[in-house]
């Protein structure tokens, strides 16, 4: 029966609308709040997440030859150009150059070729919450070794000779708790690091200089081979630049351990060059934690102490410089596996804290870190400034008579 106009009797549609509304709301508040609880406790789901559960069960130990393997190297002579990622050589935006038949970039044949040899620690490209470090035949954290490798090691493809190890990393989550076994953690993989670094500087020639650098855990390690290889040693004497970007240094309470000063001039050699870098508005609270709860290497709380910040564009410590003079940043496409290098495009200022920022958030991807922190990019960021910057200390480098 038809029913009259002005009937309150219910349309047979309005249940399902109002469902549908109720539903939206629902959704509303379901994503409003998650937005509050990762506000609030963000820290808290990261380390569930994250850091494992399970007891810390240390690596078997490598054997002593483990490094001898051109297999246990992502990057070292022999490999070739297009087996090598840290020969990778981007080009400039616009510039079509030459490119081998896989669409690698070809450099220019009157590029430099200074003498030196650089050990190159990747960063950590493990994730995995269920175990401390990463199995060494771990294909995922592997091949996001390779890709990281090809575009931050590559920054120093000027150099004669390029060594990158593959290593038992710590897991991601061993840098977001202070639980003991996370530092057990990073033992075990810094003594990785430690036998292929020996077996480096007996594998290049005895008079080469050396540069060491890493990003991030591989800074970590970086800044350790600084402590306890290097300084006070007469290797010390080869070392011509250490590169440990990504991982903070305290002036006060690590500097001192690391027996090279801070680079306190664009052309200075046997120096220490590190940043860390924050896009504003920069909200660090979580990085500045961290820094602050773990002891620096003389045993003392780092508290407030300034981070080590020299300044990329620049090449002296603290200070300020407009985009004009980045040289080239590489903006990577999304899958990482290439890019292309864009001239005068990201500033940089060293704040008095020590944390290197870098303006409006420039678009590099999906990768950047809650409070604008761009750690991800460090190197990408100044990338042509970084390989020209380590060709022109290198220069300026004479061994101690």
């Amino acid at each position: 029966m038809m029913k009259r106009p002005g009937s309150t009797a219910k349309a047979p549609w309005r249940p399902t609308l109002r469902k549908f509304l109720y539903t939206i709301v629902f959704l509303i508040i379901l994503v409003g709040a998650g937005a509050f609880v990762l506000r609030m406790y963000g820290e808290e789901l990261t380390e569930l997440t994250f850091v494992p559960d399970s007891e810390f069960v240390a690596p078997d130990a490598l054997a002593d030859n483990a490094y001898q393997d051109p297999a246990m190297w992502f990057s070292r002579p022999g490999k070739g150009a297009q087996n090598d990622p840290a020969r990778w050589q981007p080009l400039f935006e616009g510039d079509e150059g030459p490119r081998e038949e896989d669409g690698t970039p070809i450099p220019s044949a009157d590029l430099p070729t200074p003498r030196f040899a650089v050990f190159f620690v990747h960063p950590t490209s493990y994730f995995d919450g269920r175990q401390w470090n990463a199995p060494i035949d771990d294909e995922e954290s592997q091949a996001r070794a390779r890709l990281m490798v090809r575009g931050m090691a590559s920054a120093f493809n000027q150099a004669s000779e390029i060594w990158v190890p593959r290593y038992r990393q710590a897991t991601f989550g061993a840098f977001i708790t202070i639980d003991p076994q996370a530092q057990e953690a990073l033992d075990a993989a810094y003594s990785d690091i430690e036998a292929a670094f020996a077996f480096f500087v007996d594998s290049i020639p005895a008079d080469m200089p050396i540069v060491i650098a890493g990003h991030s855990q591989g800074g970590y390690h970086a800044t350790r081979l600084l402590e306890e290889q290097v300084a006070g040693t007469p290797l010390q004497q080869r070392v011509a630049m250490a590169y440990p970007i990504g991982w903070p240094i305290s002036i006060e309470h690590d500097l001192p351990s690391l027996g090279l000063p801070a680079c306190a001039t664009a052309d200075q050699s046997g120096c220490i060059v590190s940043w860390a870098s924050f896009a504003d508005p920069p909200e660090p609270g979580q990085f500045l934690r961290r820094y602050t709860e773990l002891p620096g290497m003389d045993g003392e709380p780092r508290g407030e102490s300034p981070i080590l910040c020299v300044n990329p564009l620049t090449g002296v410590m603290g200070g300020s410089a407009d985009a004009e003079m980045n040289l080239g940043t590489l903006v990577p496409e999304d899958d990482l596996s290439t890019g292309t290098l864009v001239r005068r495009s990201v500033p940089a200022t060293c704040a008095d804290n020590g944390l290197l920022i870098i303006g409006n958030p420039p678009d590099l991807g999906q990768y950047v870190l809650p409070g604008n922190n761009y750690h991800v990019y460090d190197i990408p960021l100044f990338w042509q400034n970084l390989n020209e910057d380590v060709v022109r200390r290198v220069a300026a480098w004479q061994p101690a008579p």
